[in-house]
């Protein structure tokens, strides 16, 4: 895996915020001060990857398995007709198995990131997360597969023997030059793709970034001088790829660890190398900058100085992209040079190569045209693609993960965000039609137009809702109150959300229990989080007074007031968000939802022309579904009702989505006739009364309401254009029924609920929410307060 892998990993945007704060002269102290953080970190990774079911991945079955006539099609005796098709024609095992949507992730544990040969088994979870990123960004089923083998012509051996499994070899974490040896043999003997990601995932995406910055400053890829710092398997790959765009070869001169490779040069040389040696008198690399207009940096911290950099040419080109810490920061380089454009592999600066942008679309690409390689044309249309959609205006959906910055083609937006969601369409659709051209398809497609259309429908853009959350509200930092302060999973929750830079956590806790807890857990790096509490505060007498002024003519004494702001923790914390000293809150681990919003609500009041209510967005099998409410009113009239869509429409448009609202029964417009139905009926005169913007109908029954065929044959009337995917529930106890149901039985996702209406935001969570759960909570709420 290449350096540029180290941003796929949920660990890594923690790792990159905390090596944002290095320079040349203090590397190793911060270090050392981002060991305790680490460490933290360690035991954090270590409980995501074990708890529940362990690791990241899971089997699920694609067709129904509920009586005997499905298992007798799925296996004995109905396999058999599958069997004997493919038997007659292999190629049909693309039309009755997984096999053409299935790649193979495969390593020998002996390059695993950054922590060399670890040997196979240590390698699986870096496996099991590259095919998780396969799902999710394309909708390929990755399995992972460890070899525990050094030996070369073994492991060639074992793979090639795969062929019949797959529809494509993604190799990985191999080091070199064993990896070379590999992909060459196993790219002769296999009539798939072979694609090794360190080698070729880099250099695509570098190349993308290179065509922008040469188009930035005038560049021809004929007359550019290239220097690459570092020998291995992603600065070779990036140095082949870029001289097949046009690069001459007396133009690129690589460096390693003993200076340029030379023609003539003896030391530490191999075939891979010396087939990119040059004439040159270069003996340094400061040597080969001189005059370069692109340096390439594929090796460690600190590799390329400020020296180095001003000996270079005119508006020169620096793609530093060692990870953690990259051969020279960002501000160093435009200290000495500001007319450079420069490129990281971390994602707290511009320019981000991130090999994620390209592996799954390539693949997608691949296998929907079942091409039988991955050829350098292949490679240049998808860098092609990569680089035309910097151009292209961004999305709202893109700007709104990078708040605070203008996100347009330039020096600082040469290469697109990871999460566009316009990669998936630009990318493999340009990798498929590249493969048609240069004959390496063997199902092309007719109308690439539809299967455009097809590949921006095939994940939902609710994939990357989170993502595009904690993006935003990283970029604000909110200060969010977790009320109950003292619980383990609250604590783990609040540093968790620190540490990912996603705001400022305020514990309402006694200090000596926080304190206890983070030894007994050795949570180090936790000890700094603010606490407070009613004893403590400053401003108790402001939150009596405040709560005094809005409970007096509700029962409520002064003394009563006191109590509650002094013992309840929940009613302190709202005080806190009420009188502008937070954000946003999140309770609920230690009290049920019902008395814990009761008590938020004595402080909190509902939004003006709103109600309160909580919604939870359910993502499953390319599908968004948001249902609500689902724990404030208990039978919501049919007024209430349409409030609920109103509110809930309003925030599934937020999230991309064009609301389509049913509103449910167990009726199908007045069939058959129910009192029950009554203010569903209701509901739905009342929107049409309001004359809302977004689609609604109803009353109809959830069957209805999610199967657009059935819905149009029996109800053509219907006002739907699509199955809806806004659930309003005729009452509390169907709807908390179903959410629990789905919870636990259905496939997918949840987000949420999301409580919605409060004049401040503020979030409830389950008492048996998890660490990871209270953070999502955290995030939801600061994500409330950019509305």
């Amino acid at each position: 895996m290449s350096q540029n892998d180290y941003e796929k990993l949920s660990i890594t945007p923690i790792v990159t915020k905390i090596a944002s704060f290095f320079n040349r002269q203090d590397i190793m102290s911060q270090r050392k001060s981002m060991t305790s953080k680490s460490k933290n970190l360690d035991k954090e990774a270590l409980l995501f990857h074990s708890k529940g079911r362990p690791g990241k991945l899971e089997i699920a079955a694609t067709k129904p398995l509920t009586s005997q006539r499905d298992l007798s099609l799925a296996y004995s005796p109905g396999v058999a007709a599958p069997c004997l098709a493919i038997a007659e024609n292999v190629d049909s095992a693309y039309d009755y198995t997984a096999k053409g949507n299935l790649v193979a992730v495969i390593s020998n544990g002996t390059a695993v990131l950054g922590l060399g040969n670890i040997g196979a088994a240590a390698a699986k979870p870096v496996m099991e997360g590259k095919a998780v990123l396969f799902k999710k960004f394309a909708d390929i089923d990755g399995i992972d597969l460890e070899l525990d083998t050094s030996d070369t012509d073994k492991f060639v051996n074992a793979v090639a023997l795969l062929g019949p499994s797959f529809g494509g070899i993604n190799l990985e974490d191999i080091k070199a030059p064993e990896c070379f040896i590999i992909e060459q043999q196993l790219r002769e003997r296999m009539d798939i793709p072979v694609f090794h990601d360190d080698q070729h995932g880099t250099a695509i995406i570098a190349a993308a970034g290179l065509i922008n910055a040469l188009h930035l400053t005038g560049r021809d890829m004929k007359n550019i001088k290239i220097v690459s710092n570092g020998a291995g398997a992603a600065s070779i790959a990036c140095v082949e790829l870029m001289k097949t765009m046009g690069v001459p070869h007396q133009n690129v001169i690589i460096c390693d660890r003993s200076g340029p490779v030379y023609k003539g040069r003896e030391a530490s040389m191999n075939q891979w190398k010396s087939a990119h040696a040059v004439e040159t008198e270069a003996r340094t690399l400061e040597d080969a900058l001189v005059g370069a207009d692109v340096f390439l940096g594929l090796s460690a911290a600190g590799a390329l100085t400020t020296s180095m950099v001003t000996k270079m040419a005119d508006r020169p080109i620096i793609f530093a992209m060692a990870n953690p810490v990259p051969e020279i920061m960002p501000d160093e380089a435009k200290a000495v040079r500001p007319d450079a454009i420069i490129a990281t592999g971390r994602s707290d600066f511009p320019n981000q190569v991130n090999n994620v942008l390209g592996f799954p679309y390539i693949f997608r690409g691949a296998l929907d045209v079942r091409a039988s390689k991955i050829n350098d044309e292949m490679k240049i249309a998808a860098a092609n693609a990569i680089a035309m959609l910097a151009r292209e205006d961004v999305p709202d959906s893109v700007a709104d993960a990078y708040d605070g910055q203008t996100l347009s083609y330039g020096e600082d937006y040469i290469i697109p965000a990871p999460f566009d969601p316009r990669l998936i369409s630009s990318v493999s659709a340009a990798v498929a039609e590249m493969a048609m051209k240069t004959g390496v398809a063997r199902r092309p497609i007719a109308d690439l137009d539809a299967y455009r259309r097809d590949l921006s429908a095939r994940l939902d853009p609710t994939a990357s809702t989170l993502q595009t959350i904690y993006d935003r509200i990283s970029a604000k930092k909110k200060t969010v109150v977790f009320a109950e302060g003292e619980e383990e999973k609250v604590i783990r929750a609040a540093l968790s959300f620190r540490n990912a830079g996603y705001g400022h956590p305020i514990l309402v806790a006694r200090e000596h229990r926080v304190k206890e807890t983070i030894a007994r857990l050795g949570l180090e790096g936790a000890e700094d989080i603010p606490i407070t509490n009613a004893k403590i505060s400053d401003h108790n007498e402001d939150y009596i007074d405040f709560l005094y002024e809005k409970l007096q003519r509700k029962g409520s004494l002064k003394r009563d007031c006191q109590r509650m702001v002094n013992l309840d923790r929940n009613v302190f914390a709202a005080c806190m968000v009420s009188m502008g000293h937070a954000d946003t809150m999140v309770t609920g681990l230690t009290r049920s939802f019902k008395p814990s919003f009761e008590h938020v609500t004595r402080v909190i009041d509902v939004a003006k022309n709103s109600q309160f209510m909580a919604a939870s967005m359910i993502v499953s099998r390319g599908r968004t579904i948001f249902v609500g409410d689902v724990s404030v009113t208990e039978r919501p009239s049919g007024e209430e009702m349409a409030n609920i869509a109103e509110a809930m429409a309003a925030k599934a448009k937020q999230m991309g989505h064009k609301p389509r609202v049913a509103i449910l029964s167990f009726t199908n417009f007045g069939s058959p006739e129910s009192a029950i139905a009554a203010e569903s009926r209701r509901a739905v005169e009342v929107l049409k009364a309001r004359k809302v913007s977004f689609e609604f109908d109803g009353e109809m029954s959830a069957d209805v309401a999610l199967d657009f065929d059935l819905m149009k044959s029996r109800y053509p009337f219907c006002s739907l254009s699509g199955p809806a995917n806004i659930l309003v529930m005729p009452g509390l106890h169907s709807a908390n029924i179903s959410f629990k149901l789905i919870q636990q039985i259905a496939e997918g996702s949840i987000i949420g609920p999301m409580l919605l209406g409060g004049e401040y935001p503020f979030q409830i969570i389950s008492m048996s929410d998890s660490a990871h759960d209270i953070v999502q909570a955290a995030a939801l709420a600061a994500y409330e307060t950019l509305r």
